[in-house]
């Protein structure tokens, strides 16, 4: 992409321009509207991409809800589209083979319980497998809350720990393990060769992915939330550990703004709103060099491919607020809108200070606060 290319601010244009992306990663705190973002996303990718392949990583799958369409482990082709593709996949190991953990005592388990995180460094390394075969112009990932998604992260370190660890019992133990198998009449795909080998082999793919995905031409992350305390804690510590981890982010979408002040008549709704901009007014002071697209709150889910499709278009144009940013007009209307979170900020000082003075006049009449 041409870095002197002038993008628009405010939109997701910048992914759409970016022909060298692979994968693109969307994230957040739970109940933001990662789903849905992740699945417009993808739609928008198909018109200027020749195949698109969204995953859900989530345990609790919303992608067949967003697209009213049934999705599974293997990629089915959206409805309505000739070059977009769905599926959903379950970040844990299934166990087809119940004579082993009744036979060997449970001995695979506890090696997996005891490198946390293992089971799913297995599984997600078996989808890439899988998803490096096909022939996928760039794939989204629509990605578990928060803190699953951090561990997604850390699952190349994850696997090094297994195969160290597999390595120990192989230099303490000798063929005890290939002994158990025979024994128990498991087959040789569970013998120790098998499964270090195993191990050796998600641990290459999962450190071969892990190398694109730390460069900004093949990955980036985007992060959703919405203008709310938690959301914009969640939000830093995620660009935290993404900045760790030396995976590209620069775009934020914040979902649910109430976004026209003059079609509000309730006194509860201006004062969300007024809420709502201290929080959006502190995004852009921390994220004044990221894409930042505001969404808004709409009175009805956004469900099925012609919702999706129709909301679309809030990620391609910037809301044009009813007052020109940066116009005398509009600096008034900020100075007035901070005035008043002044005298509400001093309002709530006055009633601290009461407070103290009661507690000082009496004594031990009053629980101290914690």
């Amino acid at each position: 992409m041409d870095s002197n290319q002038e993008i628009p601010e405010g939109t997701m244009q910048n992914i759409l321009e970016q022909e060298s992306l692979k994968w693109v990663f969307v994230g957040g705190k739970g109940g933001v509207g990662k789903t849905t973002c992740s699945s417009i996303l993808s739609i928008l990718l198909s018109r200027v991409r020749s195949s698109v392949l969204i995953i859900s990583t989530d345990p609790a799958h919303n992608l067949s809800d967003a697209f009213q369409q049934k999705f599974t482990k293997n990629p089915t082709l959206v409805n309505g589209f000739t070059n977009l593709y769905a599926m959903e996949v379950d970040p844990t190991v299934e166990n087809e083979d119940t004579a082993i953990s009744d036979g060997m005592d449970g001995f695979l388990s506890d090696l997996a319980n005891a490198i946390p995180g293992i089971d799913e460094a297995m599984s997600f390394a078996e989808m890439l497998k899988l998803v490096q075969t096909m022939d996928y112009s760039v794939i989204v990932f629509d990605t578990a809350p928060t803190g699953h998604t951090l561990r997604l992260l850390q699952f190349p370190s994850t696997l090094e720990k297994g195969l160290a660890k597999m390595m120990s019992l192989k230099s303490k133990f000798g063929g005890l393990i290939n002994q158990m198998t025979r024994l128990f009449g498991v087959g040789d795909e569970f013998a120790e060769d098998a499964i270090l080998g195993k191990l050796e082999g998600m641990k290459d793919v999962i450190e071969q992915v892990n190398k694109q995905f730390k460069d900004p031409d093949l990955t980036t992350f985007v992060c959703v939330c919405i203008p709310e305390f938690l959301s914009l804690y969640e939000t830093e510590r995620l660009v935290q550990e993404l900045t760790k981890f030396e995976i590209d982010t620069h775009n934020i979408i914040i979902n649910q703004v109430l976004l026209d002040e003059e079609a509000v008549e309730s006194k509860l709704l201006k004062a969300r709103m007024r809420m709502q901009q201290k929080y959006l007014d502190q995004f852009y002071m921390l994220y004044d060099d990221f894409h930042i697209t505001k969404l808004p709150l709409l009175p009805q889910e956004v469900c099925g491919v012609e919702a999706l499709r129709s909301f679309s278009c809030h990620f391609l144009s910037p809301y044009q607020p009813s007052l020109v940013r940066g116009s005398v007009e509009e600096l008034q209307q900020r100075i007035s809108a901070l005035k008043e979170l002044l005298k509400d900020a001093e309002t709530e000082l006055e009633k601290l200070r009461k407070g103290k003075q009661k507690l000082a006049a009496f004594p031990g009449q009053y629980p101290e606060s914690e």
